[in-house]
């Protein structure tokens, strides 16, 4: 897919942020990576916290620096990553006047008009509610995304796509994992450490069987190393999600709240 053709479905994208908010471990930053991917942008990942720096006017440069950058590089996807850690509220929850300037040097920024054209922002929190009202506006980070704990259907596709590469035994059946009680409420980062401990309880099985067969001086020569079915049991087993129902509930009321702003 060509860059105008994937970047038209932003719109004007460029004249516009958008914002990826809900629970840690959703995929936010890889839905962030997966977009300039398919429209073959350039991208430019920073942590929100990355930009304070103590000494008066640096946070600032670092920033205009940041943007600077992108344009040079346009088309081209900024990604801030944790971004309610620089644009809280002014005057509450703890912020400075470092705060204030910075989230004052992002708001002209994301009003850069031309000079914004070619860079698409792209801005992710688990803390919308703490975040500064003006630069959430039209014109700034005015796309608001909630990025929700994957269901069934979508929970199949990150299994699948976590296992396109891996060499899975017949008797593996994805989608009931994915519809299985130990898969409900697991996030995407989740599921990515449940294919983890699949493949290591896969290798231990494998070490335990080359093992044998060595000590019985049988050579296995390049025996396969597939993950069966009870593997993901053993993970399945394992794993918990790291959130909980009653915040998972509570991130789905945060969503309702932040809409009606």
């Amino acid at each position: 897919m060509s860059n105008g053709k994937t970047l038209e479905t932003f719109g004007d994208g460029s004249k516009t942020g958008y914002l990826l908010y809900g629970p840690p471990g959703c995929g936010k930053t890889s839905i962030a990576k997966a977009v300039a991917n398919e429209a073959g942008t350039s991208f430019i990942h920073i942590q929100g916290p990355e930009l304070m720096n103590k000494f008066v006017g640096e946070s600032e440069l670092a920033l205009r620096t940041i943007f600077s950058r992108a344009r040079k590089c346009s088309p081209c996807i900024l990604f801030i990553d944790e971004i309610d850690a620089r644009t809280k509220k002014r005057g509450k929850e703890g912020g400075s006047s470092v705060d204030d300037r910075l989230l004052t040097q992002l708001m002209l920024e994301l009003d850069g008009g031309e000079q914004h054209k070619g860079v698409y922002v792209i801005a992710a929190t688990n803390r919308p509610l703490a975040m500064d009202r003006a630069v959430l506006r039209a014109g700034r980070l005015g796309k608001h995304i909630y990025v929700s704990l994957p269901n069934q259907d979508q929970c199949l596709s990150i299994l699948k796509a976590l296992t396109r590469n891996m060499t899975l035994d017949t008797d593996v059946d994805l989608d009931a994992t994915a519809q299985s009680e130990a898969c409900k409420n697991l996030s995407g980062a989740d599921l990515t450490e449940l294919i983890e401990l699949a493949k290591s309880a896969a290798y231990e099985e494998y070490l335990k069987t080359y093992e044998a067969a060595a000590l019985e001086g049988t050579d296995l020569g390049d025996m396969p190393c597939p993950i069966k079915a009870v593997h993901f049991e053993i993970a399945l087993g394992i794993i918990k999600p790291s959130i909980s129902e009653k915040d998972k509930r509570r991130f789905d009321r945060m969503s309702k709240r932040f809409k009606k702003r």
